[in-house]
């Protein structure tokens, strides 16, 4: 076992003992982290913008009597492989989850994340056809300046990631304070995030080649907003889930329920960008809503 592939057991096991860690292995050669675990009908998890798979654990022990659960880590996140020229805008990470979906041969599958993984969620979707069947998305980053509206600190830092000629420098000043004050930016109660947590993500932060990642994905995101033009062409139940204090704009919700054939959607109250933290009850309960 790579040296790599056992420090990908340590933190998750610490929550799903009873789990299975895989890989699934995307056209280029490189490899994709999945947590497998459960029974039942099979749900597809993904994370948001800077975290990993481990991004959903208050919301999966809540429902593996209802679904097989496969949350993944995105390509070059969490503990994904890294690969040096990789492409991150939409369409790369959309091909990882068609792949994954694919490989693992999951049909009648409910496709569901947060964030990035929620707008992927919706865009994967027309790809993959009758394979789907459902979809629950919760709070889409599927508009300009999302990160930047967290707070006036996580505006400062992923202005200058994203920046030419420092941006490669201020990636690698990333600290635990640093990544502390951006995760909480995405909180309505900053105290919802685990020290622990906190501890793996930063631990991630350190794998070679990481800030390189980092970068690439915060400078394609405005593929994300290019996307939502697939929206129209989802034919399956859309359930649209946010935070009131989601860094979306009543405006942008509007636009995505108005966009996408026939969507419900729910308000959670008091609550942030990063649910599947601050409401892991409520997003198991919407999730359990409606399973087979």
């Amino acid at each position: 076992m790579r040296d790599e592939d056992r420090a990908a057991h340590e933190y998750t096991e610490t929550w799903c003992k009873d789990g299975k860690i895989g890989y699934v292995v995307l056209s280029g050669g490189a490899r994709v982290r999945y947590l497998r675990v459960g029974v039942g009908p099979p749900l597809l998890l993904m994370h948001t913008v800077r975290t990993q798979l481990d991004h959903f654990q208050f919301v999966i022990p809540q429902i593996t009597d209802a679904f097989t659960v496969y949350a993944l880590d995105f390509p070059g996140m969490g503990w994904s492989d890294i690969v040096p020229g990789a492409r991150y805008d939409e369409a790369a990470l959309r091909a990882a989850v068609v792949r994954v979906v694919g490989d693992l041969d999951l049909c009648d599958v409910t496709l569901a994340g947060e964030s990035i993984g929620a707008t992927l969620s919706l865009t994967a979707s027309v790809d993959l056809g009758d394979r789907v069947r459902r979809i629950v998305a919760f709070n889409t980053y599927d508009f300009a300046d999302g990160l930047k509206r967290a707070s006036l600190f996580a505006r400062l830092v992923a202005g200058g990631i994203e920046a030419p000629v420092v941006g490669p420098i201020v990636a690698r000043l990333e600290n635990r304070q640093i990544l502390r004050g951006v995760i909480r930016g995405g909180l309505h109660d900053p105290r919802q995030l685990p020290d622990h947590y906190l501890d793996e993500l930063r631990r991630v932060g350190r794998r070679h080649g990481y800030a390189i990642v980092a970068r690439a994905i915060l400078r394609n995101l405005d593929s994300l907003i290019a996307a939502r033009e697939r929206y129209a062409r989802i034919n399956v139940p859309v359930t649209l889930v946010y935070g009131d204090h989601d860094w979306s704009r009543p405006s942008d919700r509007q636009a995505n329920i108005e966009s996408i054939p026939g969507a419900r959607h729910i308000v959670l109250r008091n609550k942030g960008h990063f649910t599947a933290l601050e409401a892991p009850h409520d997003v198991a309960w919407i999730l359990r809503d409606d399973a087979p």
